[in-house]
Protein backbone atom coordinates (compact mmCIF):
# COMPACT_ATOMS: atom_id res chain seq x y z
CA UNK A 1 0.00 0.00 0.00
CA UNK A 2 1.23 3.55 -0.64
CA UNK A 3 3.05 5.57 1.75
CA UNK A 4 -0.14 8.89 1.64
CA UNK A 5 1.49 12.01 2.37
CA UNK A 6 -0.03 12.59 5.71
CA UNK A 7 1.36 10.89 8.63
CA UNK A 8 0.42 10.39 12.26
CA UNK A 9 3.16 10.99 14.32
CA UNK A 10 3.20 10.49 17.79
CA UNK A 11 4.89 9.03 21.16
CA UNK A 12 3.82 6.80 23.28
CA UNK A 13 6.48 6.57 25.82
CA UNK A 14 7.27 6.56 29.70
CA UNK A 15 10.67 5.67 29.66
CA UNK A 16 12.29 5.90 26.14
CA UNK A 17 15.46 4.00 25.95
CA UNK A 18 17.35 7.22 24.09
CA UNK A 19 17.18 10.37 23.17
CA UNK A 20 14.06 11.34 21.14
CA UNK A 21 15.33 12.59 17.46
CA UNK A 22 13.75 15.20 15.19
CA UNK A 23 11.48 13.00 12.86
CA UNK A 24 12.26 13.13 9.11
CA UNK A 25 11.48 16.51 7.07
CA UNK A 26 8.28 16.40 4.90
CA UNK A 27 9.02 16.24 1.63
CA UNK A 28 6.03 16.97 -1.09
CA UNK A 29 5.57 14.03 -3.64
CA UNK A 30 6.53 15.55 -6.42
CA UNK A 31 10.06 16.10 -4.89
CA UNK A 32 10.23 12.43 -3.20
CA UNK A 33 13.18 10.83 -5.37
CA UNK A 34 16.43 9.24 -4.09
CA UNK A 35 19.03 11.33 -3.09
CA UNK A 36 21.71 12.13 -5.09
CA UNK A 37 23.90 12.63 -2.13
CA UNK A 38 24.39 9.19 -0.18
CA UNK A 39 26.08 11.01 2.96
CA UNK A 40 22.78 12.00 2.90
CA UNK A 41 20.97 9.70 2.82
CA UNK A 42 23.25 7.97 5.57
CA UNK A 43 22.39 10.40 8.11
CA UNK A 44 18.62 10.13 7.20
CA UNK A 45 18.46 6.33 7.56
CA UNK A 46 20.56 6.31 11.04
CA UNK A 47 18.95 8.97 12.60
CA UNK A 48 15.72 7.22 11.71
CA UNK A 49 17.20 3.90 13.07
CA UNK A 50 18.15 5.13 16.08
CA UNK A 51 14.42 6.36 16.78
CA UNK A 52 12.37 3.63 16.02
CA UNK A 53 14.20 0.26 15.65
CA UNK A 54 17.03 1.33 18.66
CA UNK A 55 20.06 1.71 16.54
CA UNK A 56 22.87 2.37 19.17
CA UNK A 57 24.77 5.18 18.19
CA UNK A 58 28.38 4.22 16.93
CA UNK A 59 31.57 4.88 19.00
CA UNK A 60 33.33 7.75 17.37
CA UNK A 61 29.95 9.41 15.81
CA UNK A 62 31.29 7.52 12.73
CA UNK A 63 28.38 6.26 10.52
CA UNK A 64 29.19 3.01 7.66
CA UNK A 65 26.84 1.39 5.75
CA UNK A 66 28.74 -1.68 6.33
CA UNK A 67 28.15 -1.77 9.78
CA UNK A 68 26.69 -5.06 11.02
CA UNK A 69 24.47 -3.58 13.69
CA UNK A 70 23.10 -1.24 11.04
CA UNK A 71 22.15 -3.58 8.21
CA UNK A 72 20.14 -5.14 10.83
CA UNK A 73 18.61 -2.74 11.41
CA UNK A 74 17.69 -1.69 8.24
CA UNK A 75 16.62 -5.08 7.71
CA UNK A 76 14.34 -4.99 10.94
CA UNK A 77 12.57 -1.51 9.35
CA UNK A 78 12.32 -3.32 6.08
CA UNK A 79 10.18 -6.76 7.51
CA UNK A 80 8.71 -4.00 9.58
CA UNK A 81 6.89 -2.17 6.55
CA UNK A 82 6.81 -5.41 4.23
CA UNK A 83 9.59 -4.13 1.80
CA UNK A 84 12.22 -6.52 0.11
CA UNK A 85 14.44 -7.59 2.80
CA UNK A 86 18.24 -6.84 1.40
CA UNK A 87 19.49 -4.72 4.50
CA UNK A 88 20.37 -2.17 1.70
CA UNK A 89 19.03 1.75 1.43
CA UNK A 90 16.96 1.14 -1.63
CA UNK A 91 14.74 3.43 -3.44
CA UNK A 92 11.63 2.39 -1.70
CA UNK A 93 13.12 2.15 1.66
CA UNK A 94 14.45 5.71 1.67
CA UNK A 95 10.67 6.79 0.40
CA UNK A 96 9.31 5.01 3.67
CA UNK A 97 12.27 6.94 5.92
CA UNK A 98 11.02 10.41 4.03
CA UNK A 99 7.53 10.12 4.95
CA UNK A 100 6.04 12.09 8.19
CA UNK A 101 5.00 9.35 10.93
CA UNK A 102 4.55 8.77 14.25
CA UNK A 103 7.34 8.83 16.59
CA UNK A 104 6.63 5.40 18.43
CA UNK A 105 9.14 2.61 17.75
CA UNK A 106 7.95 0.16 16.18
CA UNK A 107 9.64 -2.97 17.06
CA UNK A 108 11.22 -2.29 20.38
CA UNK A 109 9.36 -1.62 24.00
CA UNK A 110 9.18 1.62 24.12
CA UNK A 111 7.20 1.89 27.56
CA UNK A 112 7.52 0.36 30.81
CA UNK A 113 3.90 -0.17 30.59
CA UNK A 114 3.55 -1.69 27.09
CA UNK A 115 1.17 -2.98 26.85
CA UNK A 116 -1.14 -2.27 30.12
CA UNK A 117 -4.59 -0.98 30.44
CA UNK A 118 -6.41 1.25 32.51
CA UNK A 119 -7.87 -0.51 35.92
CA UNK A 120 -10.98 1.31 35.10
CA UNK A 121 -13.41 1.19 32.18
CA UNK A 122 -14.85 4.48 32.54
CA UNK A 123 -12.21 6.72 31.83
CA UNK A 124 -12.55 11.16 31.99
CA UNK A 125 -10.29 12.89 29.41
CA UNK A 126 -9.81 17.31 29.44
CA UNK A 127 -9.04 19.77 27.31
CA UNK A 128 -6.86 22.02 28.58
CA UNK A 129 -5.24 24.50 25.41
CA UNK A 130 -6.61 24.64 22.17
CA UNK A 131 -5.71 25.37 18.70
CA UNK A 132 -6.38 28.85 16.97
CA UNK A 133 -6.78 26.40 14.01
CA UNK A 134 -10.31 25.50 14.77
CA UNK A 135 -13.28 26.43 16.80
CA UNK A 136 -13.20 25.59 20.32
CA UNK A 137 -16.88 23.64 19.42
CA UNK A 138 -15.02 22.04 16.48
CA UNK A 139 -12.21 21.31 18.54
CA UNK A 140 -14.52 19.55 21.31
CA UNK A 141 -16.57 17.62 19.08
CA UNK A 142 -13.65 16.05 16.98
CA UNK A 143 -11.87 14.73 19.89
CA UNK A 144 -15.33 13.41 21.39
CA UNK A 145 -15.96 11.51 17.96
CA UNK A 146 -12.24 10.01 17.82
CA UNK A 147 -12.61 8.94 21.33
CA UNK A 148 -15.98 7.36 20.28
CA UNK A 149 -14.33 5.42 17.85
CA UNK A 150 -12.92 3.21 20.45
CA UNK A 151 -15.88 3.40 22.93
CA UNK A 152 -18.12 1.82 19.70
CA UNK A 153 -15.84 -0.98 20.04
CA UNK A 154 -15.42 -1.97 23.06
CA UNK A 155 -16.59 -1.43 26.83
CA UNK A 156 -15.16 1.76 27.10
CA UNK A 157 -16.73 4.59 28.32
CA UNK A 158 -15.24 8.64 28.13
CA UNK A 159 -16.77 11.32 30.14
CA UNK A 160 -15.41 14.87 29.70
CA UNK A 161 -14.14 16.30 32.52
CA UNK A 162 -13.13 20.04 33.15
CA UNK A 163 -10.30 19.82 35.32
CA UNK A 164 -6.87 19.12 35.17
CA UNK A 165 -6.60 15.46 36.84
CA UNK A 166 -8.52 13.84 34.04
CA UNK A 167 -7.14 10.45 32.93
CA UNK A 168 -6.63 11.79 29.19
CA UNK A 169 -5.18 15.71 29.13
CA UNK A 170 -5.45 16.75 25.40
CA UNK A 171 -3.19 19.85 24.93
CA UNK A 172 -2.17 22.00 21.58
CA UNK A 173 0.92 23.08 22.21
CA UNK A 174 4.25 24.22 20.44
CA UNK A 175 8.29 22.72 20.74
CA UNK A 176 9.36 22.53 24.44
CA UNK A 177 5.99 22.23 26.74
CA UNK A 178 7.02 20.53 29.87
CA UNK A 179 7.26 16.64 28.94
CA UNK A 180 11.19 16.34 27.81
CA UNK A 181 9.38 15.53 24.26
CA UNK A 182 9.50 19.24 22.32
CA UNK A 183 7.54 19.24 18.84
CA UNK A 184 10.09 20.55 15.51
CA UNK A 185 7.80 23.03 14.26
CA UNK A 186 5.55 22.61 11.23
CA UNK A 187 5.70 19.22 8.85
CA UNK A 188 7.66 16.96 11.59
CA UNK A 189 5.89 15.68 14.31
CA UNK A 190 2.28 16.00 14.71
CA UNK A 191 1.48 14.58 18.17
CA UNK A 192 2.25 12.56 20.65
CA UNK A 193 0.51 10.38 23.32
CA UNK A 194 1.71 8.46 26.69
CA UNK A 195 0.54 5.30 27.48
CA UNK A 196 -1.87 4.30 30.69
CA UNK A 197 -0.40 5.18 33.96
CA UNK A 198 -0.26 7.78 37.20
CA UNK A 199 0.50 11.46 36.04
CA UNK A 200 1.56 12.46 32.34
CA UNK A 201 0.18 8.47 31.31
CA UNK A 202 -2.66 8.97 28.83
CA UNK A 203 -1.92 12.95 27.72
CA UNK A 204 -2.23 13.72 24.42
CA UNK A 205 -0.30 16.31 23.12
CA UNK A 206 -0.82 18.43 19.65
CA UNK A 207 1.96 20.01 17.74
CA UNK A 208 -0.29 23.69 17.00
CA UNK A 209 2.98 24.70 14.70
CA UNK A 210 0.74 22.77 12.31
CA UNK A 211 -2.35 23.32 9.92
CA UNK A 212 -5.44 21.60 11.72
CA UNK A 213 -8.59 20.72 9.82
CA UNK A 214 -11.59 18.95 9.08
CA UNK A 215 -11.10 17.49 6.05
CA UNK A 216 -8.33 16.46 3.26
CA UNK A 217 -6.48 19.71 3.48
CA UNK A 218 -3.61 20.04 6.03
CA UNK A 219 -3.92 17.77 9.10
CA UNK A 220 -7.05 15.92 10.18
CA UNK A 221 -7.36 16.46 13.88
CA UNK A 222 -10.11 13.50 14.18
CA UNK A 223 -8.04 11.03 12.11
CA UNK A 224 -4.97 11.96 13.84
CA UNK A 225 -6.54 12.33 17.49
CA UNK A 226 -8.21 8.61 16.97
CA UNK A 227 -4.92 7.19 16.36
CA UNK A 228 -3.20 9.11 19.49
CA UNK A 229 -5.92 8.22 21.48
CA UNK A 230 -5.21 4.67 20.44
CA UNK A 231 -1.94 4.61 22.19
CA UNK A 232 -3.46 6.05 25.06
CA UNK A 233 -5.09 3.38 25.89
CA UNK A 234 -2.46 1.20 25.24
CA UNK A 235 -2.23 -0.40 21.94
CA UNK A 236 1.06 -0.32 20.15
CA UNK A 237 1.76 -0.09 16.62
CA UNK A 238 0.40 -2.66 13.90
CA UNK A 239 2.61 -4.13 10.43
CA UNK A 240 -1.10 -3.82 9.09
CA UNK A 241 -1.83 -0.49 6.13
CA UNK A 242 -5.38 -0.97 6.98
CA UNK A 243 -5.26 -0.41 10.26
CA UNK A 244 -5.77 3.16 12.66
CA UNK A 245 -2.92 1.96 14.74
CA UNK A 246 -0.11 1.94 11.11
CA UNK A 247 2.51 4.01 11.53
CA UNK A 248 2.06 5.83 8.64
CA UNK A 249 -1.67 7.60 8.67
CA UNK A 250 -3.44 7.01 5.96
CA UNK A 251 -6.02 9.59 4.49
CA UNK A 252 -8.60 9.55 3.26
CA UNK A 253 -9.92 6.46 5.41
CA UNK A 254 -13.09 4.29 4.82
CA UNK A 255 -16.02 4.79 7.04
CA UNK A 256 -14.96 2.80 9.63
CA UNK A 257 -11.72 3.97 10.79
CA UNK A 258 -11.12 0.54 13.36
CA UNK A 259 -10.11 -2.39 10.96
CA UNK A 260 -10.74 -6.05 12.68
CA UNK A 261 -7.03 -6.50 14.42
CA UNK A 262 -7.76 -3.15 16.07
CA UNK A 263 -11.23 -3.70 17.44
CA UNK A 264 -9.13 -7.45 18.85
CA UNK A 265 -6.75 -5.46 20.22
CA UNK A 266 -8.69 -2.96 21.94
CA UNK A 267 -11.37 -5.86 23.08
CA UNK A 268 -8.12 -8.03 24.48
CA UNK A 269 -7.07 -5.17 27.14
CA UNK A 270 -10.81 -3.50 27.98
CA UNK A 271 -13.63 -6.12 26.64
CA UNK A 272 -16.17 -5.98 23.76
CA UNK A 273 -18.93 -3.13 23.44
CA UNK A 274 -22.11 -4.12 25.87
CA UNK A 275 -25.24 -2.46 25.68
CA UNK A 276 -25.31 0.36 28.24
CA UNK A 277 -28.97 1.84 29.87
CA UNK A 278 -31.21 4.24 28.24
CA UNK A 279 -30.69 6.75 30.52
CA UNK A 280 -33.24 8.53 28.72
CA UNK A 281 -36.55 6.34 29.35
CA UNK A 282 -37.79 8.51 32.52
CA UNK A 283 -38.41 11.22 29.89
CA UNK A 284 -40.60 9.37 28.05
CA UNK A 285 -38.06 8.64 25.25
CA UNK A 286 -37.59 4.82 23.91
CA UNK A 287 -35.34 2.69 21.67
CA UNK A 288 -38.80 1.53 20.32
CA UNK A 289 -40.05 4.73 19.76
CA UNK A 290 -37.28 6.71 19.10
CA UNK A 291 -34.40 4.54 17.03
CA UNK A 292 -31.69 7.32 17.56
CA UNK A 293 -31.77 6.85 21.01
CA UNK A 294 -30.87 2.82 20.65
CA UNK A 295 -27.80 1.25 21.36
CA UNK A 296 -25.02 2.34 23.33
CA UNK A 297 -25.42 5.63 24.84
CA UNK A 298 -22.03 8.09 24.59
CA UNK A 299 -21.15 10.32 26.76
CA UNK A 300 -22.47 14.54 26.05
CA UNK A 301 -19.47 16.65 25.49
CA UNK A 302 -22.15 19.39 25.65
CA UNK A 303 -21.77 22.59 23.88
CA UNK A 304 -23.10 25.58 24.90
CA UNK A 305 -26.32 25.33 22.48
CA UNK A 306 -27.27 28.95 24.49
CA UNK A 307 -24.87 31.08 23.32
CA UNK A 308 -26.40 34.11 21.75
CA UNK A 309 -24.81 33.92 18.31
CA UNK A 310 -25.37 30.34 17.57
CA UNK A 311 -25.99 29.30 14.25
CA UNK A 312 -27.07 25.78 12.21
CA UNK A 313 -25.89 24.76 8.96
CA UNK A 314 -28.95 22.64 8.70
CA UNK A 315 -32.03 22.06 9.98
CA UNK A 316 -34.95 19.58 9.40
CA UNK A 317 -37.54 17.40 11.31
CA UNK A 318 -36.68 13.50 10.91
CA UNK A 319 -40.52 11.90 11.89
CA UNK A 320 -41.51 13.53 15.46
CA UNK A 321 -38.12 14.77 16.27
CA UNK A 322 -36.55 18.09 14.92
CA UNK A 323 -32.44 18.03 13.69
CA UNK A 324 -30.01 20.42 14.66
CA UNK A 325 -27.21 20.29 12.40
CA UNK A 326 -23.65 22.40 13.60
CA UNK A 327 -20.49 21.43 11.85
CA UNK A 328 -19.59 17.72 13.05
CA UNK A 329 -22.20 18.28 15.82
CA UNK A 330 -25.90 17.59 16.26
CA UNK A 331 -29.01 17.96 18.68
CA UNK A 332 -32.08 15.90 18.64
CA UNK A 333 -35.11 17.50 20.01
CA UNK A 334 -37.80 15.52 20.51
CA UNK A 335 -40.86 17.52 19.03
CA UNK A 336 -43.21 16.40 22.53
CA UNK A 337 -40.77 16.56 25.49
CA UNK A 338 -38.19 19.14 26.84
CA UNK A 339 -35.00 16.90 26.75
CA UNK A 340 -32.37 17.54 23.67
CA UNK A 341 -30.05 14.59 22.92
CA UNK A 342 -26.82 15.58 21.54
CA UNK A 343 -23.03 14.75 20.42
CA UNK A 344 -20.96 14.32 17.16
CA UNK A 345 -23.08 13.17 14.26
CA UNK A 346 -21.13 10.14 13.62
CA UNK A 347 -22.67 8.98 17.79
CA UNK A 348 -26.22 8.22 15.89
CA UNK A 349 -25.13 8.13 12.37
CA UNK A 350 -21.49 6.41 12.21
CA UNK A 351 -21.41 6.05 8.38
CA UNK A 352 -21.87 9.94 8.21
CA UNK A 353 -18.02 12.09 9.15
CA UNK A 354 -18.72 15.02 7.72
CA UNK A 355 -20.69 18.04 8.43
CA UNK A 356 -23.85 18.55 6.96
CA UNK A 357 -25.09 21.63 4.62
CA UNK A 358 -28.91 20.84 4.40
CA UNK A 359 -30.89 18.70 5.14
CA UNK A 360 -35.39 17.70 4.22
CA UNK A 361 -37.82 15.31 5.31
CA UNK A 362 -40.11 13.85 3.31
CA UNK A 363 -43.23 12.85 5.30
CA UNK A 364 -44.49 10.61 2.77
CA UNK A 365 -41.67 8.50 2.01
CA UNK A 366 -40.63 8.54 5.81
CA UNK A 367 -36.93 9.76 4.44
CA UNK A 368 -34.79 12.29 5.09
CA UNK A 369 -32.39 13.28 2.83
CA UNK A 370 -29.14 14.93 4.12
CA UNK A 371 -26.59 17.40 1.51
CA UNK A 372 -22.92 17.95 2.23
CA UNK A 373 -21.18 19.82 -0.61
CA UNK A 374 -22.06 17.61 -3.56
CA UNK A 375 -23.59 14.82 -2.31
CA UNK A 376 -26.25 13.33 0.01
CA UNK A 377 -27.08 10.52 1.80
CA UNK A 378 -30.62 8.83 2.51
CA UNK A 379 -32.06 8.46 5.97
CA UNK A 380 -34.96 6.02 6.17
CA UNK A 381 -36.31 5.44 9.58
CA UNK A 382 -32.88 5.45 11.76
CA UNK A 383 -31.03 4.07 9.35
CA UNK A 384 -28.55 5.77 6.46
CA UNK A 385 -29.43 3.52 3.18
CA UNK A 386 -26.60 3.20 1.42
CA UNK A 387 -23.55 5.54 0.08
CA UNK A 388 -23.84 9.00 -0.75
CA UNK A 389 -25.34 10.15 -4.16
CA UNK A 390 -24.49 13.61 -6.23
CA UNK A 391 -26.93 16.21 -6.31
CA UNK A 392 -27.24 15.35 -10.25
CA UNK A 393 -30.08 12.76 -9.13
CA UNK A 394 -32.03 15.54 -8.49
CA UNK A 395 -31.60 17.49 -12.04
CA UNK A 396 -29.18 19.98 -10.94
CA UNK A 397 -26.68 21.10 -13.78
CA UNK A 398 -23.21 20.14 -12.80
CA UNK A 399 -22.11 23.85 -12.03
CA UNK A 400 -24.15 23.16 -8.75
CA UNK A 401 -21.65 21.67 -6.11
CA UNK A 402 -23.53 22.63 -2.74
CA UNK A 403 -26.70 23.58 -1.22
CA UNK A 404 -26.73 26.27 1.70
CA UNK A 405 -30.51 24.88 2.88
CA UNK A 406 -33.61 22.82 1.83
CA UNK A 407 -36.77 22.19 2.54
CA UNK A 408 -39.73 20.38 1.61
CA UNK A 409 -43.55 21.63 1.52
CA UNK A 410 -45.98 19.11 2.09
CA UNK A 411 -48.93 20.70 0.88
CA UNK A 412 -47.17 21.62 -2.94
CA UNK A 413 -45.55 18.57 -2.86
CA UNK A 414 -42.19 20.54 -3.54
CA UNK A 415 -38.82 20.92 -2.06
CA UNK A 416 -36.91 24.24 -2.28
CA UNK A 417 -33.42 23.92 -2.73
CA UNK A 418 -31.70 27.54 -1.66
CA UNK A 419 -28.19 28.33 -3.60
CA UNK A 420 -26.44 31.84 -2.63
CA UNK A 421 -29.15 34.24 -4.01
CA UNK A 422 -30.99 31.47 -6.06
CA UNK A 423 -33.36 28.56 -5.37
CA UNK A 424 -34.96 25.62 -7.31
CA UNK A 425 -38.17 23.77 -6.58
CA UNK A 426 -38.33 20.34 -7.18
CA UNK A 427 -41.42 18.38 -7.84
CA UNK A 428 -41.57 15.05 -5.21
CA UNK A 429 -44.35 13.70 -7.40
CA UNK A 430 -42.71 13.80 -10.56
CA UNK A 431 -39.03 13.71 -9.17
CA UNK A 432 -38.17 16.46 -11.61
CA UNK A 433 -36.95 20.18 -11.55
CA UNK A 434 -39.84 22.31 -11.88
CA UNK A 435 -39.74 24.26 -15.50
CA UNK A 436 -38.45 28.05 -15.18
CA UNK A 437 -35.86 27.51 -12.31
CA UNK A 438 -33.48 28.70 -10.78
CA UNK A 439 -35.19 31.95 -9.39
CA UNK A 440 -33.79 34.88 -7.23
CA UNK A 441 -34.65 34.52 -3.32
CA UNK A 442 -35.26 38.12 -3.49
CA UNK A 443 -38.15 38.12 -6.10
CA UNK A 444 -40.04 35.18 -4.59
CA UNK A 445 -39.07 35.92 -0.99
CA UNK A 446 -39.44 39.52 -0.28
CA UNK A 447 -37.52 40.49 2.72
CA UNK A 448 -34.98 37.83 2.46
CA UNK A 449 -32.17 39.46 0.83
CA UNK A 450 -29.30 37.44 2.24
CA UNK A 451 -27.50 33.54 1.94
CA UNK A 452 -29.63 31.46 3.92
CA UNK A 453 -28.44 29.21 6.11
CA UNK A 454 -30.94 26.71 6.94
CA UNK A 455 -34.72 26.02 6.24
CA UNK A 456 -37.62 23.97 7.98
CA UNK A 457 -41.28 23.53 7.19
CA UNK A 458 -43.43 23.24 10.45
CA UNK A 459 -47.20 23.87 10.79
CA UNK A 460 -47.64 26.20 7.70
CA UNK A 461 -44.73 28.23 8.04
CA UNK A 462 -41.05 27.92 6.32
CA UNK A 463 -38.81 29.09 9.03
CA UNK A 464 -35.27 30.24 7.78
CA UNK A 465 -32.31 30.46 9.95
CA UNK A 466 -30.06 33.50 8.76
CA UNK A 467 -26.70 33.17 11.09
CA UNK A 468 -28.24 33.69 14.66
CA UNK A 469 -31.73 34.56 13.65
CA UNK A 470 -34.98 33.28 12.42
CA UNK A 471 -37.47 34.47 10.26
CA UNK A 472 -40.82 33.30 10.24
CA UNK A 473 -42.05 33.41 6.55
CA UNK A 474 -45.56 33.02 6.04
CA UNK A 475 -45.14 31.50 2.32
CA UNK A 476 -48.84 32.19 1.37
CA UNK A 477 -48.82 35.83 2.32
CA UNK A 478 -45.07 36.19 0.93
CA UNK A 479 -43.90 38.13 4.10
CA UNK A 480 -41.86 37.85 7.30
CA UNK A 481 -44.59 37.24 10.49
CA UNK A 482 -41.40 37.21 13.14
CA UNK A 483 -37.91 37.01 13.95
CA UNK A 484 -36.22 34.79 17.06
CA UNK A 485 -33.05 33.88 17.56
CA UNK A 486 -31.46 30.56 16.67
CA UNK A 487 -30.65 29.36 19.92
CA UNK A 488 -34.60 29.90 21.42
CA UNK A 489 -35.35 26.54 18.91
CA UNK A 490 -33.28 24.55 21.92
CA UNK A 491 -34.92 26.02 24.63
CA UNK A 492 -32.99 28.88 25.30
Amino acid sequence: MPIMLLSCLCILVLVLPGPCFTAPAFIPEGERSPSTEPQIDLKLATEYLQQYYNLKKEPFGRRKRSWPSFTSKVKDMQIFFGLNTSGVLDSETLEVMRSPRCGVPDVEDYSQNQGTRWNKNIITYSIGRYTRDLPRSTVDSLVESALSVWARASSLTFVRSYTRNADIMVEFVTYEHGDLYPFDGPRGTLAHAFGPGEGIGGDTHFDDAEHWTTGQQGFNLYLVAAHEFGHALGLKHSRNPESLMYPTYNSPRPVNLLSREDVANVNALYGPNRSRPNYLSRYGWSAQHNPWLSGPQFPRLMQNKCAADLTFDAVSTLGDATFFFRETYLWIKHNKQYDIKEGPITNFMPKIETNIDAAFWVPRRSTAYLIHESMFWTVKGSLVKGKPRPLSHFGFPAWVQDVDAAVHIVKTGRTLFFIHDIYWSYNENRRIMDIGYPKYISEDFPGLNTTISAAVHKEGFIYFFVGPQVYKYDYTQKHIVGVEKANTWLGC
